[in-house]
């Protein structure tokens, strides 16, 4: 009878170590349209961003979409409310030069690490930046330049930003 517990334990335990631990992956999401600048722009332009945080926590990998936009210079993650414009905390695209053209489908593809944050948050871990993306005090902002004129005039050529999302 000692013998029958003892392969059923081993059983169980053989059982838990052959399932895999599935770690809770945090998702994060941005919708990106012009409405969401401040101050708001007239634009066909539209994006997503989606960012997926390791299991460790050291990691935010993401992937950042656009659609109907032009002259991109830059994708960057932005401390801020939806009302403010704030600081540049992690570039996502760019910078480039301006006149790139018609942008649509993947723009960018990456992963950040604490070395990736710059301004407010240079210097400090990943969880910093986690904390605010949780707060709702983070957004998406896509820069745009066609490189002739002055700026803000146009569609492709909004270099304060031409669409923006709040990460949630």
């Amino acid at each position: 009878m000692k013998n029958h517990h003892a392969l059923r334990a081993v059983s169980v335990l053989a059982l838990f170590l052959a399932v895999p631990v599935l770690a809770k992956v945090t998702t994060f999401s941005a919708h990106l349209s012009g409405r969401s600048e401040v101050p708001a722009r007239e634009t066909q332009a539209t994006g997503q961003a989606k960012f997926d945080l390791s299991a460790d926590g050291s990691i935010l990998k993401f992937r950042v979409t656009t659609g109907a936009i032009e002259n991109v210079t830059s994708a960057a993650i932005y401390l801020g409310s939806p009302s403010e414009n704030g600081e540049a905390v992690a570039m996502l695209y760019g910078p480039v030069a301006p006149g790139g053209g018609r942008k649509s489908g993947v723009l960018a593809v990456g992963a950040l690490a604490s070395t990736n944050l710059v301004g407010p948050l240079a210097g400090r871990p990943i969880a910093d930046l986690v904390a605010e993306m949780e707060a709702g005090r983070a957004y998406v902002n896509i820069l745009t330049d066609d490189g002739s004129g002055g700026a803000d005039e146009k569609p492709g050529d909004f270099s304060s930003g031409e669409i923006r999302g709040q990460i949630r």
